[in-house]
């Protein structure tokens, strides 16, 4: 007899940092129900945001295509928002492949009701109520508030730095609702058919106002950080610093504890929140637990100060390393407990679903199965290195390009023709650029060759004669989609 194909739960947080799991072995970080999730499947330590910023990380996971094919090198007007007119994605090749497909919370497509594949979507979206479309949190919210306040009635801005307990009580937070929307949809869905269930929580992005049980849990304990390397006194800029939503700049010892107090409650808070989630199958839906394969990642991560840097788009660990799980049925007596070091990316989830359904891969995708990876097969063909990119956000300066092995790390900044090289092994908080080091030449030199390879397939600018070329303030590498 066949086996059934898996019920598939896709657990998404969003701007979680890769070393902030507690089985990861965070110094304070609490997180047990993501633990235990490690401890019943496998943990990826070398998982990256190959360009780590929302939207063209999601678009990426979305489709199973890189950064150069999906078109979205960046975020803002110059890429545009997640499209819906992609030829294949994740949730749509699951429909077709008999799956009922259900998106909770964060989805950032435009637009914001744009389905691309999901037969369903209930909406956390702050662009939405931004724009004054209520999200389905924010009009859920102001039904059942019992005062007058507002979700925002913290004072904190969207992107900013500046950290405080949240003023909701716990029941009221997005945090708790997006679980809720997920355990009602256990109830709700099709039986007849298996289920893809993406949860995408808000938090642990911005605003820092977790529930203040939960700022409590930290706020007298040492927090870890921030790295300050060497050579980040480039990123102390005070004025920019003076700025409430700043990119860089240095923040008093105080601001930066305080807002990973609060980034370390609304991580434990999104745990708690998840494990509500994953004992409502255990105890309710047993049958479909036992036959479900269950992802947890993020889109990238949040620098916390680090560097004297925040929030995303950046090469260095703290933006680009991001957290991944991966839990196969019980159904199908996998290793439990696996601590893989092959370098991932969120192109390969699509590839690997698929895969698990027993669903044919697009050739659009180009990411890779991690199946075989789970089920201890080998890795004779996986990919030795990663190139990840984000073109320019806040600033030229902080446009990058970068190669990783998950041991190394190579930076090129193509609007200052700077370069980086860190060993990640004995220098994880990136700390000690190398590249001007002459013992360290020629591992400079074989990074810059292979960057110089992918970039001149693209034919964009980026290389001349073999080599890389520095490109001007005013210019945007763009390369949009073609349906």
């Amino acid at each position: 007899m066949a086996q059934p194909s898996p019920h598939i739960l896709l657990l998404m947080t969003d701007q979680q940092r890769g070393d902030c799991l507690g089985c990861d072995g965070h110094p304070v970080l609490e997180t047990p129900y993501l633990d235990q999730l490690a401890a019943e499947g496998t943990r990826f330590r070398r998982a990256y945001s190959a360009v780590p910023s929302c939207i063209p990380a999601r678009g990426t996971l979305l489709t199973g295509m890189d950064q150069w094919h999906t078109g979205l090198l960046g975020m803002g007007t110059a890429w545009g928002p997640i499209r819906s007119d992609y030829a294949h994605t994740l949730p749509g090749e699951l429909a077709k492949g008999g799956y009922h497909t259900q998106g909770i919370g964060k989805m950032h497509f435009a637009p914001a009701r744009a389905l691309n594949g999901f037969h369903h979507t209930i909406l956390d979206e702050h662009r939405m109520d931004q724009l004054g479309q209520l999200s389905d949190y924010k009009r859920w919210f102001e039904e059942h508030k019992t005062e007058s306040y507002g979700v925002h009635d913290h004072g904190l801005d969207w992107n900013s730095w500046i950290a405080r307990p949240s003023h909701l009580p716990e029941h009221l937070d997005r945090t708790y609702w997006t679980a809720q929307q997920a355990i009602e949809f256990l109830g709700r869905r099709d039986p007849t058919k298996p289920f893809f269930l993406t949860v995408s929580f808000m938090r642990p992005h911005t605003p820092f106002d977790p529930p203040q049980r939960y700022y409590d849990m930290y706020k007298d304990r040492p927090v870890a950080g921030p790295y300050i390397g060497e050579w980040a006194a480039v990123n102390d800029d005070p004025v920019e610093a003076a700025k409430i939503d700043a990119w860089r700049g240095r923040r008093s010892t105080e601001e930066i504890r305080r807002a990973r107090a609060c980034y370390y409650g609304n991580i434990t808070f999104v745990d708690h929140q998840i494990g509500r989630l994953l004992l409502e199958m255990l105890y309710h839906h047993r049958e479909a637990w036992d036959n479900t394969l269950v992802v947890f990642l993020s889109d990238h991560g949040d620098m916390l100060g680090d560097h004297h840097l925040w929030c995303k788009t950046y090469a260095y660990e703290g933006a680009s390393h991001i957290p991944m799980i991966i839990r196969l049925p019980n159904t199908w007596a996998p290793p439990r407990g696996q601590v893989l070091e092959q370098v991932v990316e969120l192109r390969d989830v699509m590839p690997t679903l698929l895969d698990a359904a027993g669903l044919e891969i697009p050739p659009t995708c180009q990411g890779q199965s991690m199946l075989p990876l789970l089920r201890g097969q080998g890795d004779t063909h996986w990919r030795p290195w990663l190139h990840g990119e984000h073109e320019l956000a806040y600033h030229y300066q902080q446009a990058n390009h970068y190669l990783t092995d998950g041991r190394e790390k190579y930076i090129w900044f193509p609007y200052l023709d700077r370069e980086q090289l860190f060993d990640l092994t004995a220098d994880p908080g990136e700390c000690h650029d190398l590249a001007g080091q002459a013992s360290r030449a020629e591992q400079l030199q074989l990074w810059r060759h292979r960057l110089v390879t992918i970039l001149a397939q693209r034919d964009c600018g980026l290389v001349r004669d073999g080599k890389l070329l520095r490109q001007p303030q005013d210019r945007l590498i763009t390369h949009p989609y073609k349906v």
